[in-house]
């Protein structure tokens, strides 16, 4: 059964990333097809004629639609991790170390080319081969109860809900850019999530 034409597009026509690497372009495709279309009626066979290779390509790139979504999903929480860990080496106060974090955070929920994060509730993701991309969000996570349990002073036990309403604070972003029909300029809405993260850690 052939996929529907407006999936497909000849390998001859531009590149959907004229400077990335053929790995690269599978993942833009991958992305796009499941923010738009859902991850259960994407296929590997529309992933690769979007790209306009063979099915036996994308395989050498990646060997199950499951990797190519895992890969999607570490690429929206490791960066933000990686931050987390430099900003834990820079000497500044809680407060500033929390706000740059959000900024941080919700840049890279805003900046990607597709909006990747509204697959994080799939149920798919309680998996096996998402089980690195859950300890990595996890791991996200508890750097903020931190952060948020250093401004706010509190007990560890009470900062982990401050710390996770602030971690739900960022990630709504995902559903403002799937739900609102346009946005704020990214550095406004990256400053308004930061100013509203410290008042919560500040209040608790």
């Amino acid at each position: 059964m052939s996929s529907a034409p407006s999936v497909g597009r000849p390998r001859s026509g531009a590149r959907r990333l004229p400077v990335g690497t053929a790995r690269e372009e599978i993942l833009d495709a991958a992305a796009e097809l499941f923010a738009e279309r859902g991850y259960a009626a994407t296929s590997t066979r529309m992933i690769a004629e979007m790209v306009g290779v063979r099915q036996a390509s994308l395989y050498y790139h990646f060997s199950t639609k499951e990797q190519i979504l895992a890969e999607l999903l570490e690429s929206t929480v490791r960066p933000s991790l990686a931050y987390a860990g430099q900003l834990a080496l820079e000497a500044l106060s809680p407060a500033e170390a929390l706000q740059a974090l959000v900024r941080y955070d919700v840049g890279i929920l805003l900046g990607a080319r597709w909006n990747v994060g509204i697959l994080y509730a799939l149920p798919e993701i309680a998996t096996e081969p998402f089980t690195r991309f859950r300890a990595e969000r996890e791991q996200l996570r508890i750097a903020y109860r931190r952060l948020v349990a250093a401004v706010a002073g509190a007990a560890p036990a009470h900062a982990e809900v401050t710390g996770d309403l602030v971690f739900g604070m960022v990630e709504s972003v995902i559903g403002m850019r799937r739900d609102l029909p346009a946005l704020p300029p990214p550095e406004q809405l990256e400053q308004s999530v930061a100013a509203a993260a410290l008042r919560l850690a500040s209040t608790s």
